[in-house]
């Protein structure tokens, strides 16, 4: 994975094509305007300015033509699987200037707004994929048909830095209400959760759902019933302003509950929806403008599209040997019936389509993982997130035993047993007995050394680390370790593997903790830390809130375990020595099993650490010579973060920053907005501190400083 420049690429241009077609029942002529970059569907529909340029030109002329009385309506379309991917971010990255932002801005507004003045009714036909700027096409039309099919409508901006800039924050709480609006332009965004075709019908944002072999057919004839009048549209009142000051209420202080200030875009995208009840389109739109041109020149938003961009890329791992080495997997066993061995089961079922065994000492153990799969499959099933016959053939294909020379017919076995590497070793060698002699080992260990879990194997080089996330179905990343006698067959079956169970797979070397838990442990040691110097417990979990983290320090802990995380802790410490503390508090918590968390005060608010947890540590008082307050535990945090990243780049634990980035987005969710960590790093000035150096080339996940 290559570094981004500053410059952006030249534009893929979306081009304008229209014809004429008939309206059934002599309704008249529609002018049917497709969108069409002139590529496959590999290769998204995406809108910059030469293509805004193109739309606004084909618009007018369509004007003139309604004006003139040819055409009775005009509808929008996309080429196949796509009306269009939104905004061409390369293009908005790569803006210079805020006068520049603002005419992106204007530009789009200038084209869209002549779908809603046309003269003649609009449509748009929905066809397939509609995010940002492609929704807002769709949205500016006077109507919309769906199909059945198509995958995702979403307005993502505030997920990027960014708002819903070409009408949407308008829009959308005209035509859905103000309570959805929310939801679709600040909760869904967040949660990465784009509707379905279906579930945009119901909510309003389309008016008509047809099935898709015949969806230009249906929507075609459907236009004609509304240009003739057999069809009429309802269209909701606005909400009262009592309900919709509510709401905006409720959002901000829902922001304020998650958010903390970390970030403007939602806040900016809030501060539309309040104005949107009673702005004129003028003043909502210039409004739009002048928000966009802001956050394009933000440092969130080039950072954002820092990390998006490695998301997207993230599927063309960096280091993978030949792809053609691998292995095939036509049987997998797993050893160990546990949570993490039985999810492990059922994700290889699923995805892999092949027999599946798991393994475990005795039957009650073996009888509790099958138990697993089959519930979570029912829960599935019945709630329409998998078919019946998926189900009964995921079900036929788990096969659950005690006996461990039932993987002499697997060819990828995978451990998932307790984190001790005596045992881990011990169930290597018994199944180096067993296993045919081109079977691939794979560990799912989280911090252990692979090399030396190999050590004494006859073979060590079948053996590759493989360390998925909890919960194994919803966490994208596989981290793949290359141990120091990993073969490049190993290797490249177990990037294969990955990529075939619609995971990310980021190749690591084999030191302690790997990316993830090597960062996010100690990031969760720092903060104890603190908390035994004598810092309170409340200060401690405040005092990241300046990341824009998905939850605080103590949450994250009670989601990890703190028995795990305590381990995983003493693992590192041992390994790599005294710059991961040790917490002679958190040992008596979990050897109390002491909760470290209230009950979180509403869904979808955090839960914070529960004040009576300071006994374990000490008085708290503030008042010692080691306590901080909370810009002080911050700088600890970044400061040890910062020096372990660098140890980590001198190490090779990977090949750059980037892929520490994407371990950390996808691995520890950590945000969008910060581009990962280094970036943040960078631009907050601990890298220069305490290393010496930016992570990033000045421009890359930042506004350029002779820019900014």
């Amino acid at each position: 994975m290559s570094t981004q420049t500053t410059t952006p690429r030249a534009e893929r241009v979306t081009h304008s094509l229209v014809r004429d077609v008939e309206l059934p029942g002599g309704a008249g002529t529609l002018a049917l305007l497709t969108l069409d970059n002139g590529l496959d569907h590999t290769k998204p529909t995406t809108l910059g300015p030469e293509g805004i340029a193109e739309l606004t030109a084909a618009l007018t002329a369509l004007q003139a033509r309604a004006a003139r009385g040819e055409i009775a309506a005009v509808a929008v379309t996309g080429k196949p699987y796509f009306l269009a991917a939104g905004a061409d971010l390369t293009q908005v990255a790569g803006v210079r200037t805020r006068e520049e932002a603002l005419e992106l801005g204007r530009s789009g507004h200038a084209a869209y707004r002549r779908l809603g003045e046309m003269g003649v009714p609009t449509f748009a036909y929905v066809n397939g994929l509609a995010l940002g700027g492609g929704l807002e096409v769709a949205l500016n039309c006077d109507y919309r048909t769906v199909a059945t099919d198509a995958p995702a409508l979403a307005l993502p901006e505030v997920g990027l830095g960014l708002v819903p800039g070409w009408g949407g924050a308008y829009l959308v709480p005209r035509l859905v209400g103000i309570e959805k609006a929310m939801d679709v332009i600040l909760t869904r965004p967040s949660a990465n959760k784009p509707f379905k075709a279906k579930e945009a019908f119901e909510i309003g944002l389309a008016d008509a759902l047809f099935e898709a072999p015949d969806f230009l057919e249906s929507s075609i004839r459907w236009t004609a019933d509304v240009v003739r009048g057999t069809t009429v549209v309802e269209r909701r009142e606005l909400d009262p302003v009592p309900v919709w000051d509510a709401v905006v209420a409720g959002a901000r202080k829902q922001l304020d509950a998650v958010v903390h200030g970390s970030r403007p875009a939602p806040y900016r995208a809030l501060d539309l929806l309040a104005a949107a009840r009673t702005a004129t389109k003028d003043e909502a739109f210039a409004a739009e403008d002048e928000a966009l041109a802001d956050l394009i020149m933000s440092d969130e938003m080039r950072a954002s599209v820092y990390a998006f961009q490695l998301v997207s890329h993230g599927k063309r791992p960096a280091g993978a040997p030949d792809p053609k080495l691998a292995r095939p997997v036509t049987s997998v066993g797993i050893v160990g019936a546990g949570l993490m061995a039985a999810q492990l089961a059922l994700l290889f079922a699923q995805r892999l389509g092949v027999p599946v065994t798991m393994r475990d000492l005795d039957a009650e153990r073996v009888q509790h993982g099958l138990d697993y799969v089959r519930t979570t499959v029912e829960k599935l099933v019945t709630t329409g997130r998998m078919s019946k016959d998926t189900g009964a053939k995921v079900l036929s294909s788990v096969h659950g035993t005690t006996d461990i020379t039932e993987f002499s017919r697997c060819d990828f076995v995978i451990e998932a047993v307790t984190e001790v590497l005596g045992l881990k070793k011990k169930v290597f060698a018994e199944l180096e007995g067993i296993i045919g002699p081109d079977t691939i080992l794979a560990t799912n260990t989280s911090a252990l050394s692979v090399t030396e879990m190999a050590a004494d194997l006859a073979h060590p080089e079948r053996v590759v680390g493989l360390h998925f996330f909890n919960p194994v179905a919803q966490m994208p990343l596989v981290e793949v370790v290359r141990a120091e006698k990993t073969s490049d067959e190993a290797l490249a079956t177990a990037f294969a593997v990955s990529k075939a169970l619609r995971k990310t797979a980021v190749g690591v070397a084999d030191r302690p903790g790997f990316v993830v838990n090597r960062l996010l442990v100690l990031l969760l040691g720092k903060i104890v830390e603190a908390v035994e110097n004598g810092t309170s417990v409340e200060v401690a979990d405040r005092a990241l809130r300046p990341l824009g983290l998905p939850m605080g320090p103590f949450a994250l802990f009670d989601l990890v375990g703190p028995a795990v995380g305590l381990h995983v802790l003493t693992s590192l410490r041992e390994d790599l020595g005294d710059r991961f503390p040790s917490s002679p508090g958190l040992e008596k918590l979990v050897a109390e099993g002491t909760k470290v968390v209230l009950p979180a005060p509403a869904r979808g608010i955090p839960a914070s650490v529960d004040p009576s947890i300071q006994a374990y540590f000490g008085t708290g008082e503030a008042c010692g010579p080691g306590a901080l307050d909370e810009a002080g535990v911050l700088d600890a945090v970044l400061v040890a973060l910062t020096t372990e990243i660098g140890h980590m780049l001198d190490e090779g634990v990977v090949q750059g920053p980037e892929q520490i980035d994407l371990c950390m987005i996808l691995g520890a969710g950590w945000p969008f907005h910060d581009g990962g960590i280094t970036p943040y790093l960078d631009r907050t000035g601990y890298t220069e501190k305490v290393l010496g150096r930016r992570l990033l080339p000045d421009g890359v996940a930042n506004v350029p400083a002779q820019v900014a």
